[in-house]
């Protein structure tokens, strides 16, 4: 991994020439040097990882405990609207339960 990281630097730092125009501000030189500091072994310099973030700041046990399967349940419940949770409390359970709410229903004199 530091191998293609150092080819792909050294591969700007050829595309970024020297604009000896610009001493002491020239992004091209200030490139090489931060290339040169970082890799200093060239290909063999080990490159580890300061911390173990990503971009948001996160660190693996906090992605671990948000990507739990229990913990997306319970997201997918709180999106879910007022009228889908009434309708998933009262609903009947199983098809024979259904039948008989709906025969209730059907048999109700209507007023």
């Amino acid at each position: 991994m530091a191998a293609s990281r150092y080819r792909r630097f050294l591969k700007l730092c050829e595309e970024w020439p020297v604009d000896e125009t610009k001493r002491g501000r020239d992004l091209g030189a200030y490139l090489r040097q931060r290339v040169a500091q970082a890799f200093r072994e060239g290909e063999n310099t080990q490159y580890p990882r300061p911390r173990d973030t990503s971009f948001s700041g996160l660190s693996v046990e906090e992605y671990k405990l948000i990507l739990s399967t229990d913990t997306l349940e319970e997201f997918k419940e709180m999106n879910k609207g007022m009228w889908k949770k009434l309708q998933e409390k009262f609903a009947p359970r199983n098809p024979e339960e259904k039948q008989k709410a709906w025969a209730r229903a059907l048999s109700r004199p209507r007023t």
